[in-house]
């Protein structure tokens, strides 16, 4: 495990991380509380990923596309039964990075028996302004 704390504008090395711990892509499941930063963090990986798009919170859409490799969801308001119901696990297994917010254990335990690459990343509030992510080994 590989544990991060820093500035809200400073979100690149837990990108970095992210990414060098999914090479080829894969899913990050997002858990913290409300307001913890789960789409900031999205927003800064969008960025590391050199992409333009206005990313914004999938709450009431369940899922955001941004470009061709960056997928992120949010299963909070309808729960992971629904979010299988619409066959969302067949759109986890494209290629790229597909961050879950809201995601929980039995989640991480289904994309791990289907050999889904799948992290987590814990979201602490360090103080106002900074954030503390804990980031598993796939």
């Amino acid at each position: 495990m590989t544990e991060l704390t820093c500035a809200l504008d400073a979100l690149q090395s837990v990108c970095k991380t992210i990414a060098k711990k999914l090479p080829d892509g894969g899913v990050v499941i997002l858990q913290g509380t409300l307001a913890a930063g789960k789409t900031t963090l999205t927003q800064a990986f969008a960025k590391y990923l050199e992409l333009d798009d206005d990313v914004t919170s999938p709450t009431f859409s369940l899922q955001q596309c941004y470009g061709d490799r960056l997928f992120h969801y949010d299963i909070y308001n309808q729960g992971l039964d629904h979010f299988l119901s619409l066959g969302m696990l067949e759109e986890l297994e494209r290629a790229g990075y597909h961050l879950v917010e809201w995601g929980d254990a039995a989640l991480v335990k289904l994309l791990r028996s289907a050999h889904i690459p799948t992290i987590v990343v814990t979201i602490d509030k360090a103080d106002e302004n900074r954030r503390t992510y804990r980031i598993e080994d796939a």
